[in-house]
């Protein structure tokens, strides 16, 4: 009798419980460090909306780090052995047990700051999208991969500065829209603006941003030192959830000041900017999924999976093609859709390599290049 299959999905299954335990209990730890230090960790316009919820959120950092010992106790018992991600994971719980669990109580250091890290953005984020985008990929897959495919960890590292450092990021791509259109901004047509149907300024909005966000993104495509910072972003191989992280700093910060620029000349609601940027969130990240839906009524009106795995294709039928983040109409407006009946063979860059860290990729852009 061959026993080898069921030993190796045994094994395998056993890595996937000991790194999911490792991530698992990172989360819970930060998640604490949350609940520990609000007014330093916690975005300051989400406070009222946790301590409305507050409960819940105990309930779910209670099952959290439960689940974080049960995933470790299951790796080694199905290695047999230690494992580093397994035992990180214990560790990892045992800090969340010893700083309270879910009865962590908030430490005074004396009221709410201007500017707080947005620590909480990551942590509800990464277990959201986890939680929904694991499973979907898993039964719907495009691509046979693994979860914890190569690359992984550079998305994740890529995915912490991102969304940690939310506010940071936000705030330096504020200023150069300020400084530069603040001349622009007519308070009685910002007050009209912001005065209308909620459902309205979304749309005007995505409109607008996708607008200016295409040709923003298609000059990174066009000019080669821009291009050195936006390679980086189309350097993974895989395409999945956690790939759309993948991205420059200095990316980032110009296309969010592209995208600030209507909504600091314009004034649109609060109410109706944070509508929009959890929608494009999400959707971000949809775009970049290892499904195989096509959405064939949909796939002119909105992007899709399918649209934009074509922009990261380095098949030479889909380079240069499908930039717009959400709107199709301004690639076929301009010249530069591309949406065949099959899906592309290969992901990446093409020319010359680039480094697979992520300090390394941070710091590509400013090598020189080799002769």
């Amino acid at each position: 009798m061959n026993t080898a299959p069921a030993t190796d999905a045994r094994l395998a299954l056993g890595q996937r419980a000991g790194v999911a335990s490792g991530l698992l209990g990172m989360l819970c730890v930060l998640g604490q460090l949350c609940f520990l230090l609000p007014d330093w960790l916690v975005t300051k316009d989400a406070l009222p909306l946790y301590l409305a919820h507050l409960a819940a959120l105990r309930r779910a950092l209670q099952f959290s780090i439960l689940a974080t010992l049960a995933l470790a106790a299951l790796a080694l018992l199905l290695l047999r052995r230690a494992q580093r991600d397994a035992l990180a994971g214990l560790a990892l719980g045992a800090v969340a047990l010893l700083l309270g669990g879910a009865e962590v109580e908030a430490v005074d250091t004396g009221g709410p700051r201007a500017f707080a890290a947005g620590l909480d953005y990551f942590v509800l984020e990464l277990l959201v999208l986890g939680l929904v985008f694991i499973p979907l990929e898993a039964v719907f897959a495009l691509h046979r991969q693994r979860v914890f495919r190569p690359g992984w960890q550079t998305d994740l590292k890529h995915f912490f500065v991102s969304h940690a450092g939310v506010q940071l990021l936000s705030f330096a791509a504020m200023i150069p829209a300020q400084a530069l259109f603040a001349w622009a901004v007519q308070l009685d047509f910002q007050r009209a603006v912001a005065a209308q149907p909620l459902w309205l300024q979304l749309l005007q909005m995505l409109l607008l941003i996708d607008l200016a966000t295409y040709w923003v993104h298609r000059s990174f495509h066009a000019v080669p030192w821009l291009w050195r910072f936006h390679a980086i972003h189309h350097s993974s191989t895989a395409m999945d959830w956690l790939a759309g992280s993948r991205m420059h700093p200095v990316d980032v910060i110009v296309t969010r000041a592209a995208a600030f620029v209507p909504v600091f000349v314009l004034g649109f609601a609060p109410a109706a900017l944070y509508a929009y940027l959890v929608f494009v969130s999400f959707h971000a990240v949809f775009i970049h999924a290892n499904v195989r839906w096509r959405f064939p009524g949909l796939r002119w009106l909105i992007a899709t999976p399918e649209f934009h795995h074509w922009h990261h294709a380095s098949d030479e039928e889909g380079i240069d093609k499908n930039f717009a983040a959400f709107l199709p109409l301004w690639d076929r407006l301009f010249g530069t859709a591309h949406l065949p009946a099959h899906w592309p063979r290969r992901y990446g860059t093409t020319g010359e390599p680039l480094p697979e860290g992520y300090l390394a990729q941070l710091a590509h852009p400013f090598r020189r290049r080799a002769s």
